[in-house]
This record gives C-alpha cells, structure tokens and sequence, in this order.
C-alpha cells in the first residue's frame, strides 16, 4: 500500500467491521507483496542500522505483534519500510480465539480495544509461511508466542516450550508473551515464582535448540502497561538473572483512562493506542532504571507520530513498535518515525 493511498483508503476501511477490515487488508497486501510494485515502494525505506540483542536492525521502527498473526504478509511490510516484523502471538495448536465481535475503534479517542485470544493458525502452518519470506526484503524478523487457551496455566511452559521449538529455526528472536489480556490467567505468569520458572525452562531449552540448529536465538519477554512499580522491578530481576536478551514495554491495558464514556469504552480487553502512551512510557522508565544500560528495550504502546516514538527513545526504548498508530495514520507513519529517530 502507497503512503499517499492510505487517506483515500482509510473511510473506505472504516466504514467496515474493524476486523472484517483488518483481514481484507492482508489480503490485499499479500497478493501484491511478491510483485515489482512491492519492490519499488521498498526502495523508499529508511535506512539507519541499528544493532540491537545481536542483531542488525535496518530501522528502528518495527511491526507490532497481532497484526499479522500467521505471517502472511511479511513481505508487504517489509517492502513499506518497517526495520523488524513480529508476527503473532502464535501458540502450538491452531485455535480460533474468542467470539466475535471482538475489535472496537473507538475514533475519537484514537484507540482500539480488542479481545481477539490469540487466534492463529498453529506453529507449524505460521513456520512454513515463515520459511518461504522473502530475502529481498532484509526485515529482522520476531515471533511472538504464547500459550493455547485450552491449556490449564499449570501446563503453560509445556505450550511456551513447545512454540519456541516450533518457530525457533525461521526466528530472528522470540517474545515470550506473558501480558496479554485476553488469555484467561496469562497475566499471572509475571509473578515472581511463575515467570522465574518460566524463564529458567525456556533458557534452557534455547540451549539445546541453539546447539541442534548452529545459531544463538536472542528471547525477549512483553510485559503489560498494568504492573505496580515493585512488580516491574522484579521482572527486571528476573530477565537479568535468566540472561533474558530484552523485554518488550508494553502490551495493551485493561485500563480505561481517558476514554471512560466513550462509545465501546466498556467492552472487554485490551486498550491500545493514544491513551496508552503515558503508561506505556512509565513502563519503560522504570524498566530502563531497574535493567541499566546492558539490556534492550522495544518500547510499544501509542505511537502515534514522530513525536511519540521519541518519547518512547526518551524514556529508555531503544527501538520503537507500531500498531494502533499504524492503523489509524498507515505507512507514512512508518517512515516519518523512522526518520525522526534517524535524525536524532
């Protein structure tokens, strides 16, 4: 999709069902992705190298998981400029998530809130269309993964071990998604107990994985907006002791401030978007104090405009994810962030 398209296409897509409009444009941007029009629109990209947990990032604007969940349109938005993709959140078996309807706009307020419960297709459908990217488009590629809904969370690490395994060989890093509200009991596996044993299980894994495939997989684990500041810093323990390679700052929230009395304010799920850029930056400050300099972080959580994304670099992100701003602005958003923090 054309940055000067999106105007023009944006009160068409808004005038459908929020995901009824979502899934339209995947297809549309996967039936184009492998075609010269992709290509040219690539040439447009930012470039502003960064290394980050190892890794070359082409930018520092990346693609928020949730948006492509199943990896189908890699490529697209790879060719619209975005320095790294993290698709998903993706779990071992395919599961259809939760009823709908279950996205909102809430328009006014430049918000989404969504309950989707990690509808995917299953590890190993997502690791074949991730085996057959596109090496033109060199985007630093992420996978989200996370634990199926039928699964009791006693047995979560089982799923979470099971996913790492299933995406490891296609993965330029994993995230560990232990914030998303739409999973019944997930949020509990950032409690101290829960999440150390998570993370000692999932290192050790990585050890083997990284043996049996010659290559050092870098984890990240995405927190919620809606931790105490005694819980941030105990997570920050955590991915310290476990030599955990980053976190990603911040999921949605169950929070409702600044939108109370809006129309859908009072649907269930996540918050995304312009009213979690203050959380979602606290977040990030009080990581950043409690991590040092030494880890990573990917700050995620209302951006915006250039300005938000330099607000996220501020408060100690060192690359920046879209989704909600991605939605309501489209690609330009894309590279205007991604010059701003090139510039800076």
């Amino acid at each position: 999709m054309l940055p000067i398209s999106y105007p023009l296409a944006r009160p068409f897509l808004f005038g459908l069902d929020p995901e009824h409009a979502h899934d339209l444009t995947l297809t549309a941007l996967a039936s184009i992705q492998r075609t010269p029009l992709a290509r040219w629109i690539e040439q447009r990209r930012v470039r502003d190298p960064v290394t980050v947990a190892g890794l070359v990032f082409p930018n520092r604007v990346g693609l928020a998981a949730g948006l492509d969940k199943n990896g189908r349109c890699i490529d697209a938005f790879g060719a619209m400029g975005f320095g790294s993709i993290e698709v998903g959140t993706v779990t071992p078996l395919a599961q259809p998530g939760n009823p709908k309807p279950r996205m909102f706009r809430l328009v006014d307020s430049q918000a989404l809130i969504n309950r989707m419960g990690f509808n995917n297709d299953g590890s190993a459908s997502v690791a074949a269309r991730l085996a057959a990217r596109n090496p033109a488009f060199p985007t630093t590629l992420g996978v989200n993964i996370g634990k199926n809904a039928a699964t009791p969370i006693e047995r979560a690490t089982d799923d979470y071990l099971a996913g790492l395994a299933g995406v490891y060989p296609h993965a330029d890093y994993v995230t560990i998604n232990v914030s998303s509200p739409n999973t019944k009991d997930l949020r509990s596996l950032q409690t101290d107990a829960a999440l150390d044993a998570l993370l000692a299980a999932l290192v050790a894994r990585r050890g083997e994985l990284a043996v049996e495939h010659a290559r050092r997989v870098p984890m990240f684990v995405k927190v919620a907006p809606d931790l105490e500041p005694k819980e941030i810093d105990a997570i920050a323990d955590a991915l310290l002791r476990h030599g955990i390679d980053g976190v990603i700052a911040t999921n949605t929230t169950v929070a409702r401030d600044g939108v109370a009395g809006r129309r859908h304010a009072d649907e269930s799920g996540g918050l995304s978007g312009a009213p979690l850029r203050e959380r979602s930056d606290r977040v990030i400050a009080r990581l950043r104090c409690a991590l040092g300099t030494g880890v990573p972080i990917i700050g995620v959580g209302g951006v915006m405009s250039a300005d938000d994304a330099r607000a996220k670099r501020a408060a100690g992100a060192d690359l920046v994810q879209l989704y909600t701003g991605f939605i309501y602005r489209g690609p330009m958003l894309v590279t205007e962030t991604a010059r701003a923090l090139a510039a800076a």
